[in-house]
Parts: C-alpha cells; sequence; structure tokens
C-alpha cells in the first residue's frame, strides 16, 4: 500500500476506536464526568495519567527543540520527569485524600474561602488554556501533514475532533481513551526509533543507539558535533550554555508539573489513597520509556535532516520535503538563485563570510522544529506503514492532552463557579451542560489562538508549567504542609505570583518589546515562573505572619490530611 492509504487507514482505525470508546462511556453524571465515577483502576489511570502528561510538547515538539537546540534541550526532558516524580511523592496522594474534583476545590475548602477559590479558577483558566494553546497547534501540524492541506486547515478539523469526544464522554471518556492513546503514541514513538537505532549504529535500543558508533567506525554524537560546527553552529553536544536561565527553566517546568489541574484530577479518578499512589508508580514507568527515547529520535532527526538536504538542488528534493513544504512549516528560499539549499549559522560571523566568498547570501532554509519527529521517518525513508503510525501517534499525543485540558477548563466554570458560588442550587443536568458549553467555547477560541501561538509548542507549554509554578505550587504545598497559611496569604500569593509572572511572559515573549539582554537576572520567558513562584511563596508567608490564624477546624483538617486517625496512637505503642 502506499504511504497516503497507510496514514488513512491508520488514522482512521484509531479514531474509530477513540470514538468507540467515548459512546461506550459516555458520561451520566457529574461525578463521571468530572473524576470517572471515581472507579478507575491504577494501570488503566496510569496510562491515562501518561497520555494526558505527554502532549504535543512530549510527542511532537520535545526531539526537535534537543534537536535544535543540543545540550541545553535536557532543561525538558529533567524538569518535565522531575516534577512528575515531585508531584506524585509530595501532593497526588494528600490531594486524593482530601478527596475534592479539583483544585479550585481544594483551594476552596483548605482556604475557608469562596474568594480563593474564585482566584484559583481564574489561575486555573490561564494556566489549561495556554496549554490548550500549544496542543492545538500540535493537532494543526498533525492534521497538516496528514491531510496535506494548510496547517489552520489542521487545527479547525482538530478542533471538530476534540469537540465531539470530550463534550460526549467527560472524564470518564477522556479516561478509556486516553489508555488507547498511550499505547498507540508510545507505539508510534518507539518503532521509528528502533528501525533509525538499528539502521545507524546496528543497535536495536535506541538509548544505547544515541552512545554508538556508526556503520563507518565514528562517534554518532561526534559526527553531530562535526556537522553543526562546519556549518557555524556550536557542538551540539557543547554545554556552553546560560546556566542560571537553564536552572531556571528546569526548575519551573518541575514545580509547575506539580500545579498542573488537568494532571492533578487524575488522581482522583481511582477509588483509593494506595490506588492514587501505584498509578504513579505506572505512569512514571510509562512517561520514562518515551523520555529516554526522545534524545536518541533528536540526533538521528537532525543527523539525517541536514544530510539529506544541504547542498541538493531544489529540483531534485525528496517528495516529503514538497508534503512539508505545501503545509507552510517547511520553506526554501534560493537567495542566490544557483538553485541549491544552503543551510548554515548566518548570524556567525566567520560563517558569513565564507558563505559570501562561496556565493551564498543567507541561510535558505527555514524549518518550524515542531515538525521533526513526523518528518524523521520520511526523510529516513522507513516503510510507508512507520510514516503512518508516527502520524497516528502525534495525533494520539496532542488531542490527549487537550481534552484533559478542556476537561479542567469546564469543571472550572461549572462547578467552581457556577456550583461552588454564582448558582448552587443547578441541577446536575444544567451543570452538566454548562460544563460542555464551556468545552466548546475553549476549544474554539484555543484553536484560533493556536493558528498564530507565541512560539513552538513546547514552548507554548512551558509558558503554562511557569504560570502553574507561580500561582498553584505555594497555595498547594502550603495547604498541605503547613496549619498556619491562612486565605489572605495564599490570595495575595495567588495574584502576585500570576501578575507577575504573565506580565513577564506577555512582554517579552507575546509583544516581544524587549530583547534577550534586557532579561532579569538572564531568566527568559520560560523560565520566570520560578521567580513568580518564589514572589508567591514571600507574598504568602508574610501576609500570613501578619493576619490572624485559621481557624481550628482547618487546622485539624490539615493534620488529618497528612496523619490518619490514629496513627499517633499506633506510634506510641
Amino acid at each position: 500500500m502506499t504511504e497516503s492509504l497507510w496514514t488513512y487507514l491508520m488514522v482512521g482505525v484509531t479514531f474509530a476506536i477513540y470514538i468507540g470508546i467515548a459512546i461506550w462511556s459516555r458520561a451520566g453524571s457529574t461525578k463521571d464526568f468530572y473524576v470517572a465515577g471515581g472507579g478507575v483502576s491504577p494501570l488503566a489511570n496510569g496510562m491515562a495519567t501518561a497520555a494526558d502528561w505527554m502532549s504535543a510538547a512530549s510527542f511532537l515538539s520535545m526531539a526537535g527543540l534537543i534537536s535544535f537546540s543540543g545540550y541545553i534541550g535536557s532543561q525538558y526532558l529533567m524538569g518535565w520527569t522531575g516534577g512528575y516524580v515531585l508531584l506524585a511523592l509530595l501532593l497526588a496522594p494528600y490531594l486524593r485524600k482530601f478527596g475534592k474534583f479539583t483544585v479550585p476545590d481544594f483551594i476552596g475548602e483548605r482556604y475557608y474561602s469562596q474568594t480563593a477559590r474564585i482566584v484559583a479558577v481564574v489561575c486555573a483558566l490561564f494556566v489549561s488554556f495556554t496549554y490548550v494553546v500549544g496542543q492545538m497547534k500540535g493537532v494543526g501540524v498533525a492534521f497538516a501533514r496528514f491531510l496535506e492541506v494548510k496547517f489552520e486547515v489542521g487545527i479547525g478539523i482538530g478542533i471538530v475532533i476534540v469537540l465531539f469526544y470530550t463534550v460526549l464522554g467527560g472524564m470518564k471518556g477522556i479516561t478509556y481513551t486516553q489508555v488507547a492513546q498511550y499505547c498507540v503514541l508510545i507505539f508510534a514513538y518507539l518503532v521509528p526509533a528502533i528501525f533509525l537505532s538499528l539502521y545507524a549504529t546496528g543497535n536495536p535500543i535506541p538509548q544505547l543507539g544515541l552512545g554508538g558508533k556508526l556503520t563507518d567506525g565514528t562517534w554518532l554524537l561526534e559526527r553531530l558535533d562535526q556537522i553543526h560546527t562546519d556549518l557555524g553552529f556550536k557542538a551540539y553536544t557543547s554545554a556552553d550554555v546560560n546556566r542560571v536561565d537553564m536552572f531556571f527553566v528546569t526548575a519551573a517546568l518541575m514545580l509547575g508539573t506539580a500545579g498542573l489541574p488537568h494532571v492533578i484530577v487524575r488522581f482522583f479518578t481511582v477509588p483509593r489513597v494506595k490506588d492514587a499512589r501505584v498509578s504513579a508508580g505506572y505512569a512514571l514507568v510509562f512517561i520514562a520509556l518515551l523520555y529516554t527515547t526522545a534524545p536518541a529520535i533528536s540526533v538521528f532527526a537532525k543527523t539525517n535532516l541536514i544530510t539529506s538536504l544541504q547542498g541538493k538542488e531544489y529540483e531534485n528534493v525528496p517528495g516529503w520535503f514538497s508534503k512539508w513544504e505545501h503545509t507552510g512549516l517547511l520553506s526554501f528560499d534560493d537567495k542566490n538563485g544557483d538553485g541549491k539549499i544552503q543551510y548554515y549559522n548566518d548570524q556567525n560571523p566567520d560563517m558569513s563570510a565564507k558563505a559570501e566568498s562561496n556565493g551564498w547570501s543567507g541561510n535558505e532554509l527555514t524549518i518550524d522544529q515542531d515538525i521533526i519527529v513526523l518528518a524523521n521517518p520520511e526523510i529516513s525513508q522507513l516503510p510507508a506503514w512507520v510514516i503512518a503510525l508516527v502520524v497516528a501517534g502525534g495525533l494520539a499525543a496532542a488531542l490527549s492532552t487537550a481534552a484533559g485540558l478542556l476537561l479542567v477548563i469546564s469543571t472550572s466554570v461549572s462547578h467552581d463557579l457556577l456550583k461552588k458560588w454564582l448558582k448552587p442550587e443547578i441541577s446536575e443536568k444544567n451543570e452538566l451542560w454548562a460544563a460542555r458549553i464551556a468545552i466548546m467555547v475553549a476549544v474554539i477560541v484555543g484553536g484560533i489562538a493556536g493558528m498564530n501561538p507565541p512560539g513552538f509548542v513546547a514552548e507554548v507549554v512551558a509558558f503554562a508549567f511557569g504560570l502553574a509554578a507561580a500561582s498553584f505550587f505555594p497555595a498547594i504545598v502550603l495547604g498541605i504542609f503547613s496549619k498556619r497559611v491562612n486565605k489572605e496569604g495564599a490570595i495575595a500569593g495567588m495574584i502576585c505570583g500570576i501578575i507577575f509572572t504573565a506580565s513577564y511572559i506577555l512582554y517579552f515573549a507575546v509583544f516581544k518589546s524587549g530583547s534577550p539582554e534586557n532579561y532579569w537576572f538572564g531568566i527568559s520567558p520560560k523560565g520566570i515562573g520560578t521567580l513568580g513562584m518564589v514572589v508567591n511563596l514571600v507574598v504568602t508567608l508574610i501576609v500570613s505572619r501578619l493576619t490572624p490564624a485559621p481557624p481550628q477546624d482547618v487546622q485539624e483538617m490539615v493534620g488529618l490530611i497528612r496523619y490518619p486517625k490514629g496513627a499517633g496512637k499506633a506510634q506510641e505503642h
């Protein structure tokens, strides 16, 4: 079969499975819609959590980011993986024991304040919407290549698909759909990696192939370093980076993980606290399968991309080039009119001088790094079914997380705003309708914003993590581990943290009013969430000390979250 037929078959079959699951598991109550009825098994929840976690940023963008940034790209691997460990060990079991559906629900009850709940809702909407924008770009990239249409058309198609099974099934439908999506995406990620590792190094394990030798006896990473330096870029493995910013970005990704509403809510879908811990362990194993493979994919892809295009005549480019060019995510500008592709670092003075002497006049190739994973099997001339499988995996990754985020937005509106504040007497049926309408609005607005995002997928997602770190992390951690922190402190901290972080991101990343030279302490918008978290923490602690302590019943509740009744007596004996 041709590549197109394989792609239609793979995507068609997987989508039929997703839609069938959504219909089978459609929500009949608010508990089904919000937390899947609370009866999901730890194994299934672990898979669903992994799918929720490994978004378009993980599947599509992370390997592309590491391909283009090299050593510094490891901050995404460390931040996201470490953050999940932090969430699983430090927060998830206690939040599950508290027993609330949403993060704003936890904050509203823990800080005994409707105002705190509303501030948390605003923060959740802000974080989730920023994240959705990144996912919708990923959806657009995958659909654009699959259907060979413009990127914007791809996003429009993705909006319709996401709306269908999210609105129908709620958390119950999403959970079981995500189990299937995890199986698709991890298979789609590992298979081409194994092929590429075998072809390049003879080793079927990509993680080992990354540090292996090519068939001509040279080390793979040495070859890529040489390719980079020949084109005027820093060596791929060069550690000459802004370490301050690398630390802040890594910390923002870690701390933001622990404050992401759409991941935290997954721990409410299992029957017991013990199941929350077990499902967190399963999820970590499932996540590690992809995250440890990403660096290998990055190196294979970058090596193959450059060697297949550099100096090649445009008239003789392979078919995959033309297909991606049609999407608008890959372009060639023949600046010197010789008909050959010249790709190099035209910001490097030495390289520019060399290029001028050779008759070149600037880098002629523009590549959206979010296409790397999807284009890689085609560049490497893998079998058609492998190419189709990767497209199906990319769609599964983007759609699974988009669905989880949309559910957070809908529950924030219908449960936390309507049910808990504006309209407590609302019926269960009307609450479900409100949740579904909120999803419709969010996915349409998010799709439109995703057509022109303020960066590549992983960068936009990093902004969402920074916002989560600056708003939720101190409120959740202090809410669990400190009896003294009160509503005044939490409210003031969340407001200060998110305003500071959002303003910095908007100024430098969206409006692009400043240059990297003007960053505070050299911290980029992707890492400013760490500083925002510190602002939140300091404000929370100071205000809490200057205002009355929480009521005694709230302090006792905090103690019971961490220590079961009778634990002290058991320790005495």
